[in-house]
């Protein structure tokens, strides 16, 4: 897939936009929609898959040219997300994950050697990548995480566990926060890059889960594992402000993700309402299921130009912390309720694993709980908007 710097013109970045899509469409055709449900029922990560769409330049959609990326922006990061997830949510969730969390944080924080050592691999695909911040006991109240690093020598030693995290088994690399200072110090935690297979770092085990079943989510546990000094991401305190830096960008996926979702669903809905007929019409002429396509539709520009905002914010290197909010929380909701709709115009069909729907339904609810609850997402909005 040919790529361009993101600082272009309108009109250059909407072709570019427009040819993700296609790519995207072409790819999932033929990749993707044929094992959608063989990978649901088994679980099945389909880790060759993600090499594939690093050669499109999809694993490293915002590394610069510099370190093997696409060199791109937001904009377009979204545009692929929202294509894949439209398809298949747990590609898209996978796929997001490894770009602005891991992927990312390296990309942000990361030294000259860091970058150089990580990026042009995970840009391609050929390492995939996880992101540990979440604990089994303290998920939305991460400050006080209980997974800590102790100086050892020229390193530190890694003790304690964190959970769902998606890639966390099959991914290569992980970056994961620990604490280094007093519990609740917003600068008692550091970040550091773990490759699979160190010593005392291990996966434990694979979440089955309601839906997103194709994307794989772990717990990963740490016993006097080691690291050594230059593994670390930053400086040491900053490991907490590193990540609220982090999830402003990774917000904007899973708004990205939770449109694509909720474009899947609607599709799928409105083109069985023009198919299914009863008492001699086709269901979409009735206005109980017309007026439910409508506010799906509604929804869905709503939250699509919401993300699109908080894409062009942070490609414009502003501030987004309210707007990636705002647009998760939008996106998300509007996912869980054009998700149900779509059952409910399928009808019994929609309860069934035989349509599409029913697979949407289960993913869509990840979407208003992964990178920050829709309590924790108003909880963001009120604090910036009380600001002013």
């Amino acid at each position: 897939m040919d790529t361009r710097n993101f600082d272009t013109t309108e009109k250059e970045r909407e072709e570019t936009c427009q040819m993700i899509q296609e790519t995207v469409r072409d790819f999932t055709d033929l990749h993707i929609k044929p094992y959608i449900r063989t990978w649901d029922e088994q679980q099945h990560f389909p880790k060759e898959l993600f090499k594939s769409l690093g050669e499109l330049g999809l694993m490293g959609m915002l590394v610069p040219e510099e370190y093997g990326g696409s060199g791109l922006g937001y904009q377009e990061y979204v545009t692929a997300i929202i294509a894949l997830s439209k398809v298949d949510p747990s590609v898209g969730l996978s796929m997001a994950a490894h770009n602005s969390l891991c992927t990312n944080h390296i990309l942000m924080f990361g030294n000259a050697a860091q970058k150089s050592t990580y990026l042009p691999k995970l840009a391609t695909g050929e390492l995939v990548g996880a992101w540990g911040l979440t604990e089994p006991n303290t998920g939305s109240d991460a400050g006080n995480m209980r997974t800590t690093a102790v100086r050892k020598g020229d390193g530190w030693v890694l003790n304690g566990s964190k959970n769902f995290i998606t890639n966390g088994k099959t991914g290569n690399v992980a970056v994961v926060i620990t604490r280094t200072g007093e519990p609740g110090d917003k600068h008692g935690a550091t970040a550091f890059i773990v490759e699979q297979g160190t010593k005392g770092f291990s996966a434990g085990r694979k979440e089955d889960k309601l839906g997103m079943r194709a994307s794989e989510t772990v717990e990963l546990i740490f016993e006097d594992c080691y690291i050594p000094a230059s593994q670390r991401l930053g400086e040491i305190g900053d490991g907490f402000v590193q990540s609220l830096k982090v999830l402003d960008g990774g917000r904007i996926s899973i708004a990205a993700l939770s449109v694509g979702t909720a474009l899947g669903a609607y599709e799928a809905a409105l083109a069985y309402s023009k198919e299914r007929r009863q008492f001699g019409k086709a269901i979409c002429d009735f206005q109980a299921i017309a007026f439910k396509l409508a506010d799906m539709h509604t929804d869905i520009q709503a939250s699509t130009l919401l993300t699109f905002h908080a894409g062009a914010l942070k490609d414009a290197g502003k501030k987004v912390t309210l707007e990636s909010s705002v647009a998760k929380y939008h996106a998300s909701e509007t996912a869980v309720r054009v998700a149900n709709e779509a059952v409910q115009i399928f009808g019994g069909y929609g309860f069934v694993k035989d349509y599409p729907v029913e697979k949407f339904y289960r993913d869509s609810k990840l979407c208003t709980i992964g990178e920050g609850t829709s309590e924790i997402q108003k909880m963001v909005i009120s604090k910036e908007i009380l600001k002013e």
